[in-house]
This record gives structure tokens, C-alpha cells and sequence, in this order.
């Protein structure tokens, strides 16, 4: 299984971006997908989730500023990034759960200027 996260760029403060993940299969495989974000010298950190039933999951630094969804017909999920922060930046990657499997997508850049 292949995921590919697209979508990344530079955005002033206050902008808005969309992060896409298409996975290479059905996404109804997956009972989890989830993007991750991993700031220079920090730790990778969840930023949101979405199970198969699509209930949602997001961190407290993002919460009422993203929303994770996802398009089982195109396979896609997507971050709808809405009033970004300098913090934000950082390089984002998708995430899957499979049945016996996890997979991780290359990563996409946000970078958000002050």
C-alpha cells in the first residue's frame, strides 16, 4: 500500500491550506487514517484521526481550526487547514491502519510565516 500526501506550501498566518493523502487501494480497508506533523527537533505528534465509522479525533493545538476527512470513492483523505499559525509549521504525513499493517505516506511540507 502506497499513500502519497500532497497539498503543502508556504502560507502567510492566518491562511488556509489543504492537505490531500490518496492511498494506492480501497481506504475502506483501513480502520484508522491520520495525519501526523513533525516540527524541526521535536517529535512527531498526531494532529488528527478518523476511524472507518468516521468519528474524529484532533489535537488540542488544532481543535476549531482543522478538519480531517476523508473520500472513500477517490480514496483520499484530506486536512482542511484553516487559520494557520507560524507553530504549524512542520512537515505533515499521512497514516494508515490496516488489518495487520501500518503505512506512512512521504510527508508534505506546511510552512506558515508570520
Amino acid at each position: 500500500v502506497q499513500l502519497q500526501a500532497s497539498g503543502g506550501g508556504l502560507v502567510q498566518a492566518g491562511g488556509s491550506l489543504r492537505l490531500s493523502c490518496a492511498a494506492s487501494r480501497s481506504i475502506l480497508n483501513f480502520n484508522k487514517m491520520a495525519w501526523y506533523r513533525q516540527a524541526p527537533g521535536k517529535q512527531r505528534e498526531l494532529v488528527a484521526s478518523i476511524t472507518s465509522g468516521d468519528s474524529t479525533n484532533y489535537a488540542d493545538s488544532v481543535k476549531g481550526r482543522f478538519t480531517i476527512s476523508k473520500d472513500s470513492i477517490r480514496d483520499t483523505m484530506y486536512l482542511q487547514m484553516n487559520s494557520l499559525k507560524p507553530e504549524d509549521t512542520a512537515v505533515y504525513y499521512c497514516n494508515a491502519d490496516g488489518i495487520i499493517a501500518t503505512y506512512w505516506g512521504q510527508g508534505t511540507q506546511v510552512t506558515v510565516s508570520s
